[in-house]
């Protein structure tokens, strides 16, 4: 998985950030956070799903699904079907899109201490082999990287988090990846994502 960087994630406690009411309105969500994904093509959203990495055929990706969302009215839907020759997949949320480090853009996320995501598998076995965030090179690279190996989903959606209290995030265009394996993955992986975010000081 050379030439590029990742990040993953493990499970947060809720004391440690804003929960998420399911029925809060666009307004009140982004006073809360810095999204990377709300809801499919909403005014939230900072970066694109345009990166994909190693075998990107072995991906089905919906980012308009709709059923059993965590909050909102749509989450992503991502099946991973392990048949290409590297043996593993994965998408950076890149902005500007395409974006691996040759364009001047990101943001400036000085203020984020979190970058918090909710997740679940259909079956509970799904690993996530990479989590993460930031890490691009080139000539405008992101500032700092945050990673988390192996992050294991259950059956029902669960949030994770990137401690980012010591990272420089101070201009981020990567701003969420995540990596699976069929060596993680033998069989394949179905698993949903939902209110990818950077929790920000006040």
């Amino acid at each position: 998985m050379s030439g590029f960087i990742c990040i993953y994630a493990s499970s947060l406690s809720v004391a440690k950030t804003k929960t998420v009411s399911t029925n809060l309105t666009p307004q009140e969500r982004a006073a809360l956070a810095f999204y990377v994904y709300a809801d499919f093509k909403s005014i939230l959203n900072h970066f694109y799903p345009s990166g994909w990495m190693g075998d990107v055929k072995d991906l089905t990706f919906d980012q308009s699904y709709g059923k059993n969302v965590y909050a909102g009215k749509t989450a992503i839907r991502v099946t991973y079907n392990p048949q290409g020759p590297n043996k593993w997949a994965g998408i950076f949320w890149l902005q500007p899109a395409g974006n691996w480090g040759s364009k001047d853009g990101g943001f400036d996320l000085s203020k984020a201490t979190y970058l918090t995501y909710w997740a679940k598998g259909e079956t509970g076995n799904e690993i996530l082999s990479e989590v993460g965030m930031g890490g691009l090179k080139g000539d405008y690279p992101d500032s700092g990287s945050a990673s988390k190996k192996e992050v294991r989903l259950t059956k029902e959606w669960k949030l994770y988090y990137l401690d980012l209290r010591k990272v420089d995030t101070s201009r981020i265009a990567g701003g969420f990846s995540f990596t699976v394996t069929k060596k993680d993955n033998p069989h394949g992986a179905t698993f949903y994502l939902d209110e990818i975010r950077y929790e920000m000081e006040k």
